[in-house]
Parts: structure tokens; sequence; C-alpha cells
């Protein structure tokens, strides 16, 4: 990626020294907190800094290069002229991806984007050199920067791709052109935009749109959504799930499956069985694809977790993985920070899950918490981007935390009150206390836990849920 090749993708105007044009790039960044020693900073307008005030501090810092939207005087190092730096990030990452031979999983859905991506990275590691996802960096930012961290070294990577909207999911498989693509589901989160799960499928369905003939497509089954996309421009989905079989009735003793549950299964190209739920220390199961079967044990708590296994079992059988390679992977699997994150802090289990949420992932994450063998405590707030029917979803999710038979609900937000008032109508022994803010929450929770307790922490983003986690770790560390 020469100066050059970068001005020709973004339709840019280059300024600097001829002879720099061919000085090739070592990163693009658009934090100037990140510049190294020859890098390209793409500076970016945000709501409160625009990033082209940081130019000469990056000249300082050794970049070799800079964008712009706006000539500049007495600038050190050469620099692009672009209309956007935005469109100019996507216009380079989609340039440098089509110069890229190597396979590249573009995963998708409503809920497990970053689990399922992991669980692949995890599983692809095992053969290949992967570069994966940093964190969620997922959306029309994220995924041409992750792209651009892409090395002479990487066999293969994994990319997350999550939008809010129709047509972001059409630009970013523009850029990303994926080889493989899975969808995890289509659940309720978004429909402030998309309106309907109908509305979600089509929108994730643009992650199709640049696939190529040879591709592979990966779907869960078990979705009433993804199961009827039966053929995709002429590619056949590998579809993975349990056959119709809840996988939380009748063989969490690890019992084999009778004919009627097998039979469904078949419907499924990749199924799992046998499954043995091993509280807060993960799960067992058989999984069965095309090539055979291996017993796996997934060291992340959550039945939920065996779809992350299957979808990278799939993948692992597309990219000529052998079993023993796809098991090994399932097994080293871990969890990243405020995702189904295990913290021990002075005897208290903590479950670190609050980096997001919405409906279905909150019933998985009090499905986890229910394993708890002690005092279960959901520390719950809102969930955002739910349309017209945010109330009664709030409240579903309340009545069901009274349901899986959790102890206590501490939960804080305007829309939180819901949750309060369905744990409150399922029953009334889970002890259910309402704060309007989370601030006001943290006093009474702080005074409230005790050594040995198990307790779950999740809200959507916008709701700063890590200083709660913090707080509870800080005050029994200290304690210890």
């Amino acid at each position: 990626m020469t100066l050059e090749h970068i001005a020709k993708a973004c339709c840019g105007i280059y300024y600097g020294e001829e002879h720099k044009k061919q000085t090739v790039i070592r990163g693009a960044v658009t934090d100037s907190r990140q510049v190294e020693d020859g890098f390209l900073f793409i500076p970016v307008k945000g709501a409160r800094v625009d990033g082209h005030d940081f130019i000469p501090q990056v000249c300082r810092q050794g970049a070799a290069a800079v964008l712009s939207e706006k000539k500049l005087e007495h600038c050190q190092v050469p620099y692009i002229l672009v209309k956007s730096c935005l469109q100019a990030l996507k216009d380079i990452a989609a340039f440098y991806r089509r110069q890229l031979a190597i396979p590249i999983v573009g995963v998708t859905g409503s809920v497990g984007k970053t689990s399922t991506k992991e669980m692949i990275a995890s599983v692809l590691s095992r053969k290949y050199r992967v570069l994966k996802t940093a964190g969620n960096f997922n959306n029309e930012i994220g995924l041409p920067l992750t792209l651009l961290r892409i090395r002479e070294e990487h066999e293969a990577a994994v990319v997350e791709m999550g939008i809010s909207d129709f047509g972001e999911m059409h630009r970013l498989a523009e850029i990303a052109q994926p080889d493989l693509c899975v969808i995890t589901n289509i659940g309720i989160c978004h429909l402030e935009n998309l309106k309907t799960r109908d509305g979600i499928l089509k929108a994730k369905s643009e992650i199709f749109d640049f696939l190529k003939p040879e591709g592979h497509i990966i779907l869960n089954g078990e979705d009433d959504k993804l199961s009827t996309l039966t053929e995709v421009k002429g590619i056949r989905p590998v579809f993975y799930g349990f056959g119709g079989q809840n996988p939380d009735e009748g063989n969490n003793g690890a019992e084999p499956m009778g004919d009627a549950d097998a039979k469904r299964s078949a419907q499924q190209d990749i199924y799992a069985d046998q499954i043995k739920n091993c509280g807060l220390k993960g799960v067992d199961a058989r999984i069965h694809t095309p090539s055979g079967e291996i017993s796996v044990h997934i060291p992340i708590p959550g039945q939920h977790n065996i779809y992350n296994a299957m979808a990278a079992a799939a993948v692992g059988l597309a990219l000529d993985m052998e079993l023993e390679e796809i098991k090994a992977g399932i097994e080293a699997a871990e969890t990243i920070g405020g995702r189904t994150n295990l913290i021990e802090a002075g005897g208290l289990l903590l479950i670190d899950d609050c980096y997001n949420a919405n409906p279905v992932s909150m019933r998985a994450s009090l499905d986890v918490l229910s394993n708890g063998l002690t005092r279960k405590v959901a520390v719950l707030g809102d969930m955002g981007e739910l349309g017209e029917n945010e109330k009664q979803l709030h409240y579903e999710v309340g009545a069901y935390a009274a349901e899986k038979q959790i102890d206590t609900l501490f939960c804080a937000g305007t829309l939180a009150k819901e949750m309060a008032n369905g744990a409150c109508d399922a029953n009334d022994w889970c002890e259910v206390f309402y704060f309007e803010t989370k601030d006001e929450m943290l006093s009474q929770l702080l005074e409230y836990l005790q050594e040995g307790d198990t307790v779950l922490v999740k809200a959507s983003h916008f709701m700063d849920y890590p200083k709660v986690v913090e707080a509870i770790r800080e005050k029994f560390h200290s304690a210890s």
C-alpha cells in the first residue's frame, strides 16, 4: 500500500514530494494516540473532536502521511486531499481487501456475533495464523480498520459485521467481500429502524451481496427466519442447530437421544446432543458433522455457546480442518471483557456481561446465572433500540428472571421499571429493588452483596454498567 495506491483508491489528490509517492505505509488508524512510525493517519470528525486538529501532533509522532478534507499549509509530511475521510477509509480498505488472497469469514446476527467470532477464531487458530476483529470493531469505521490490520503473515481473518439500518450491511459486505458468511440469528434488536424481524432478516441478508460463487453460507437452522434461506445465489447454506430439540430439555444429563430426537436432528447439517450442563464451568456436548463427530467441553458457561461451537465447527470444516483440530479450538476458547466474563472477587463470583444487551441476550445471561450454586443476584439495566414494544420487552425480561428462580433482582433505568414489575408479577419470592439511576442503585447494591454470592451484571452500553462491575470488584477485593 504505497501512498500512490492510496490516493488512487480513494480518488484523492496527493500533496508532497514526488519520490515519497512510493512510500509504503505500515498501518492506518483514526486515533491519533495509535499513530506509529510509518502509519497513515485518517482524521475523522466526531461530535466533539475533529481529528484534523491532531495532524501536527501525528506528524511529530512519525506518521508517514495523513488524509485531509481541507488543504494544509506547512504540513511536515505528505497528505492526500479527499472529500470525505470516512469514505476514503472505506475505499482504501476495499482496495486493500481486493489484493488479499486469504479467506475472510464475515460474522453477523442479532445476538452472539462477538462470542461466535471469538469461537471461530479460536478454532481456525489451530491450523492458521488468524486476524480477528478487536472487541466489536464491527461498523463502517471498525471493519475497514480491521481489514487494514491484515499483514503478510495472516492466513485467515474473522470479521464481525454489525448494523442498525438498511444498506449498512451492503456497504460492509462491499468492503469485506467475505468468503464465508455466518449469521447467528434474527432477533429483536435495532427495531427502531428495521421495524420487524423480517426487516432484520432483509438487512442482515445484504451480507451475501458480494459473496463469491464458491463461497460458503453458515446459518443457525434453529432460527425460524434463517431456516427459510434454503438457497442463496446458487449456494446451499450449511445449517447448524439441535434439529428442533430444545437443548434445555431431556438430555442435560448426557443421555443418548431417542429415535425421534435423532430424526429431528437430521434436519441440521451439524447438530449437537449428549449435552451436559457443567454450571459456571461450561458445558459438554457431542457435535455431529458430515465428517464425523466430536465430544467437546466448551469452557464458557451457557448452553447458547453450543451454537457458537457448532458454527465454528462448520467454518473449520469449510476451510479443510480436521475434527481433532476443531475440537482443540473449541476447548481453548476464552471469553473477552464484558462478555460472560467470570471474575472471582473476594469470595464473590461476578458474571461480567455488561457490554451490551437485548431481550435474547438477557435471557441467555439469566440462564447462565441460574446455574449458580449460591445466592443468585441479577443486576440489570435498560436495553436500547427496541422500538414501540420496549416496555413489554423489558417486562418480559423481568418475568423471565423470576421464572429462572433468580433470588434477587436489582435494576436501574427508565425502562428497567418494567423489569421490576415483570419480576414482581411473576412470583412473590424474588426480591426486587428498582432505582431510577445506576448511581442511586450502587450504594444499596454494594451494601446488599455478600461473600459467596453469584452476581450477573448486564445492560445496554449506554448505561455504563462496567462501572458497576468495577465498584463490586473494588469492594470485595479490598475486603479480602
